[in-house]
């Protein structure tokens, strides 16, 4: 047996080896930056339960206590959240290139490792196959001269959309329904050339939108998988089975008839060509050609319907604003039908639209990328694999970079060089870097000729004699910033209109 004394004596040179490596390992470890402040996190499940329903507002609630670059943690996941025009310029400009990844679910990864490659927005990497679809992508699609070739289909589109509302006069619309039915025929008309919906509902549009809705559900729903590696074997929440349901099912056989017929033609020169067109010529497969076309009507639907939503909402509340643009839209508009040409002209109105985007990015904290390398930003360390978000609803409401912040005020954008081109850190509607929104231009002209039109033939009214101020603008965040309670508006035409 040992005495006490001999028991010190055996620990105590232990103890001392212990401290002294401790204090070793801590100064090599201390040379290495910290990663990013942040709320402490609970044990095993980190900050899920800190950030809550709408989490662009409670990040920036909670970058006001720990500053503009935080860390999080979601199970083992880190999380890392950019709050500021400084962050957001070092995430997508300086280390860009590091950043430029994509976080996908490891249960994509390890069940179908190629399903997420073959569109823009959810390739895992920009390697060599995303810079080709890219390519494709703003040339045929998206260019300045693409863009002017089927501006006629943006306009005829938006005309139909103005004869149903004239055809419902005084009746009160969902707003963003009937916008949704304008955007995915302009959508379906670029990719297809067909018409995919009516604006009673009837066609495979409305079932292409609800597998899309159904996606983005699924999209923001947090997945045991990513959260805990030792569980990335299992699709315990059924989530990979539900979405490779929707992707290849519900999705894939929508316009696999119309792909086929165009794969039938025997002369396809002797068409007008649409993307998918392209797309064949170039040898893609229907297995390529499908993701390429979910990505299309996820991105250029919804998105557009939601943002028109905000827009007519600012406008209806703000009736000085509205009568302003209004004033504007008939002084250089002749007769009753807006076309893309005639925007240039409109400069108030795109002002109002640049604001409405402030206030109300559809992607407030933008898709997330993923650190492909450790790197640093602001003095901290982001890990290798970590999910990096950059919260633009909190920088387009910095007091520090915009003066009466939650003020819709569109005299703001007169006179400056601030676009939503990706330039300016402070004001990133549609991202910025490798990841930037590729169709902004061709949203942007359909959203300013769609409210054009409706200012050009309509007088707008709230039902219920409803006062503009009562107009509930309460958020609500999925994928996409949404507006909790859909507008309904009430169009009546104008005398220009009736005459």
């Amino acid at each position: 047996m040992f005495t006490t004394g001999e028991v010190i004596g055996l620990l105590a040179p232990l103890l001392l080896f212990f401290l002294f490596f401790r204090t070793i390992t801590r100064c090599s470890f201390s040379k290495k930056p910290p990663l990013p402040p942040g709320p402490y996190p609970w044990p095993i499940i980190g900050n899920i339960f800190q950030i809550g329903k709408n989490a662009h507002v409670q990040l920036a609630e909670m970058a006001k206590v720990h500053g503009p670059l935080m860390s999080l943690r979601l199970g083992q996941q880190t999380l890392i959240i950019g709050s500021s025009s400084i962050a957001a310029s070092q995430i997508l400009k300086t280390h860009d290139h590091v950043l430029s990844g994509r976080y996908v679910s490891r249960l994509l990864q390890n069940k179908k490792p190629t399903l997420h490659n073959m569109n823009l927005g959810f390739a895992s990497e920009c390697d060599d196959g995303w810079r080709n679809l890219r390519s494709l992508y703003k040339t045929e699609l998206f260019s300045g001269k693409a863009l002017d070739s089927s501006a006629n289909i943006r306009e005829n589109k938006v005309i139909e959309m103005v004869k149903y509302l004239a055809s419902k006069e005084g009746e009160s619309i969902v707003i963003k329904d009937v916008v949704f039915v304008t955007s995915m025929n302009i959508i379906g008309n670029a990719a297809l050339s067909i018409d995919l919906v009516d604006f009673e509902g009837n066609g495979v549009g409305a079932r292409i939108m609800s597998s899309v809705r159904k996606l983005t559900m699924l999209g923001a729903k947090p997945i045991l998988a990513d959260m805990y590696s030792i569980l990335s074997r299992w699709d315990l929440q059924g989530w990979y089975k539900e979405v490779m349901h929707i992707v290849e099912r519900e999705l894939g056989d929508v316009w696999v008839d119309s792909l086929q017929s165009k794969r039938n033609r025997s002369n396809i020169s002797s068409y007008a060509k649409d993307f998918t067109d392209i797309l064949i010529e170039k040898g893609f497969t229907n297995q390529q050609i499908n993701p390429v076309m979910e990505e299309l009507f996820a991105a250029g639907t919804e998105t557009t319907s939601l943002t028109i939503e905000w827009f007519i909402a600012e406008l209806l509340k703000n009736q000085d604003v509205l009568q302003k643009a209004r004033e504007e839209v008939m002084k250089h508009i002749n007769g009753n039908i807006v076309k893309e040409s005639d925007l240039v002209h409109l400069p108030y109105l795109e002002a109002c639209y640049k604001e409405a985007l402030r206030l109300h990015p559809i992607g407030p904290l933008l898709l997330p990328r993923r650190a492909m390398q450790t790197c640093e930003i602001m003095g901290y360390t982001i890990p290798e694999g970590s999910k990096i978000f950059v919260n633009v609803w909190a920088i387009n409401r910095d007091p520090k970079i915009w003066d009466d912040p939650l003020s819709f005020k569109p005299e703001r954008f007169i006179e400056t060089n601030l676009s939503y081109k990706g330039n300016d850190f402070g004001y990133l509607p549609f991202g910025s870097g490798r990841r930037m929104c590729i169709g902004e231009a061709m949203a942007s002209k359909t959203m300013l000729l769609t409210v054009a039109s409706l200012i050009l033939n309509f007088n707008w009214f709230l039902p219920n004699n409803m006062n503009p101020n009562e107009i509930n603008m309460d958020e609500e965040l999925e994928m996409s910033l949404l507006k909790k309670e859909p507008l309904h508006v009430i169009f009546k035409l104008n005398e220009r209109s009736k005459n």
